[in-house]
């Protein structure tokens, strides 16, 4: 493969915070919301060169060991090799370590903005083969496939290759993200998880993430029901007691609510008279935000200066 040529200008990439699991869809479904990051990658003649304000500016590292700038690295190898610098600006909206996607924000900024900066670099990796290489990054496909494509997915795995279809999600849902003051790693969070669990409770997840995906794009009414778990949420308890305590509190009201991913945020899929009470039932300790569903994904937007 011949040494790629890189657009002079700079190019903004647009991510959405992801929710994934959303109760029984363990590893599969993915929710986009309406919060953002935004990143802004320009070629350069050399070096180096990271700007980050927000969420992460005072603790993720400055140098080749980020994450977004890992996924660019690998991201430029695949399509055909590495520019002579890079001066990266981010704006990040989605909160770090709370179950709302952050890692596959970055991913997925990473590998849009490398493709984007690349001439002709759509040829040379399409959009089924960064799902594949968002995947691959990420571990599991759930919160990339929904932070690429917008609106709700399901992901899957087939002959080796990572898959997922786009849904549109029904209208009327209003997304409500509680956010504690603790972060809580993934890793811990799925450390927590049994190697087997009894059939019983895998046959009820089986079925209410089926009922979901009708529950989420037809027939929101059927959302309680669909948003029950027994195969992970229950495990990983002792690790965030108040956010399964607020999400019994929230579902025993009558509120759709599940843990955000691995945790420890809350996702409640409310109705728009749900909204005000679900955050007064939260009460203190919790930052609660009523967001949109995104519906556009990982987005190349016009730059309009020098900063996102």
């Amino acid at each position: 493969m011949a040494h790629p040529a890189f657009r002079a200008a700079a190019v903004r990439v647009r991510v959405p915070a992801t929710s994934a699991n959303l109760g029984p869809g363990f590893d599969a479904l993915g929710l986009a919301l309406g919060l953002y990051d935004d990143v802004v990658v320009r070629v350069a003649e050399s070096g180096l060169h990271l700007d980050i304000a927000g969420e992460g500016a005072d603790t993720v590292p400055r140098d080749e060991s980020n994450l977004l700038v890992r996924t660019l690295r690998t991201a430029f190898d695949a399509l055909g090799g590495q520019p002579r610098g890079l001066e990266i600006v981010c704006a990040n909206r989605v909160p770090h370590g709370r179950g709302l996607g952050s890692s596959s924000a970055a991913i997925c900024a990473g590998l849009v903005a490398a493709r984007a900066v690349t001439t002709g670099g759509e040829a040379k990796l399409n959009d089924v083969a960064l799902l594949e290489l968002a995947a691959e990054i990420e571990g599991h496909p759930d919160n990339v496939a929904a932070c690429l494509l917008g609106g709700f997915t399901l992901a899957w795995g087939e002959s080796g290759a990572v898959r997922a279809i786009r849904m549109e999600p029904a209208a009327g849902i209003v997304p409500l993200v509680f956010v504690p003051g603790r972060p809580l790693a993934t890793e811990t969070a799925r450390g927590l998880l049994p190697r087997a669990v009894p059939h019983a409770d895998a046959a009820v997840n089986a079925g209410r993430a089926a009922l979901l995906v009708e529950a989420l794009t037809r027939r929101p009414e059927l959302l309680l029901p669909a948003t029950e778990d027994r195969l992970h949420q229950d495990y990983r308890a002792s690790a965030m007691p108040e956010s399964m305590d607020l999400v019994a509190r929230l579902r025993a009201d009558g509120v759709p609510a599940v843990i955000s991913g691995a945790g420890p945020t809350v996702l409640a899929l409310a109705t728009e008279g749900q909204a005000d009470k679900s955050a007064r039932l939260a009460g203190d300790g919790w930052t609660a935000n009523r967001l949109t569903l995104d519906t556009a994904g990982a987005s190349v937007l016009p730059l309009t200066g020098a900063a996102p």
